[in-house]
């Protein structure tokens, strides 16, 4: 996979993920944290998924320990809290993709999953991945947003595509 797509898709996967948050901020209080019928039964414990998934992967690319014993916190963090960690976490991944090499995009990189699994992804492919399952999650918030009935902002990859070239995009 080309890096100049790598650095594309976690730029995306950022300018995304703060549409994501903005709009739960301004939900009415109580409302991310309000128990919904969804896998991880708020809102706020689906962005808090996320971010602990994107953090575990982070780890493997680093090639130390993630610490997680699950693919949540151990304890829901605030929105704010979760919003500033998960801004720097997706700089971070901005970062890797924009210095990843074609080389380095092709490293195979092994680790253990939560549940004791063993697993193997080059560099690009956990970028990928990493980008894939958020978006596969901020669908389920958009959905709860939907639900409340709360506007959800659109987070589509057209859209980031268009807007950066406007100058708006991350």
């Amino acid at each position: 996979m080309p890096n100049n797509l790598l650095a594309m898709l976690t730029r995306y996967n950022r300018w995304a993920n703060g549409l994501i948050f903005e709009a739960v901020a301004a939900l009415p209080e109580g409302e991310a944290e309000k128990p919904r019928q969804t896998v991880f039964s708020s809102i706020l414990r689906t962005l808090d998924h996320v971010y602990v998934v994107g953090r575990i992967f982070q780890a493997h690319l680093e090639g130390r320990p993630h610490g997680y014993e699950a693919r949540v916190s151990p304890e829901t963090p605030q929105l704010g809290e979760l919003a500033a960690w998960q801004r720097a976490l997706d700089d971070w991944y901005v970062s890797i993709g924009d210095r990843l090499s074609a080389d380095g995009a092709d490293e195979p990189v092994d680790f253990t999953f939560v549940d004791g699994g063993s697993g193997r992804m080059t560099r690009a492919e956990i970028l990928l991945h990493v980008v894939n399952h958020t978006s596969y999650h901020r669908g389920f918030v958009a959905d709860l947003l939907r639900q409340i009935p709360a506007r959800a902002p659109v987070t589509d990859l057209p859209v980031f595509i268009r807007d950066r070239s406007r100058g708006a995009g991350a």
